[in-house]
């Protein structure tokens, strides 16, 4: 399975980024996808939960991004977004999206950068 994200880019404080993340080559109807979720790994820093969303779209987010981002899904097309507004600079880092499959189990995707600006 590979998951292909999308969307990262420079933004101003205060300003607005919406990453995509797709999963693909491995899904079918028995090894379908459960729990999605971001991660950010900002520089010298551990790989922590951004926000995560179940196949029935149940959401959980990190303290430091609610009320700012919300994640999405489309499972018709293993899909999950990430809608970032009102963008800080501590949210600055790659941006890591993560996959649970029911048959193969957890998978990354390759990561995009997102850079906020003062």
């Amino acid at each position: 399975v590979r998951l292909v994200e999308s969307g990262g880019g420079l933004a101003l404080t205060g300003g607005s980024l919406r990453l995509s993340c797709t999963a693909s080559e491995g899904v079918t109807n028995l090894n379908f996808v459960n729990d999605m979720a971001w991660y950010r790994q900002a520089p010298g820093k551990q790989r922590d939960l951004v926000a995560r969303i179940t196949r029935r779209a149940a959401k959980k987010y990190a303290d430091s991004v609610k009320g700012r981002f919300t994640i999405s899904r489309d499972n018709d097309n293993d899909t999950i977004f990430l809608q970032m507004n009102s963008l800080k600079p501590e949210d600055t880092g790659d941006y890591y999206c993560y996959a649970d499959l029911r048959l193969t189990g957890g998978v990354w995707g390759q990561g995009t950068r997102v850079t906020v600006s003062s």
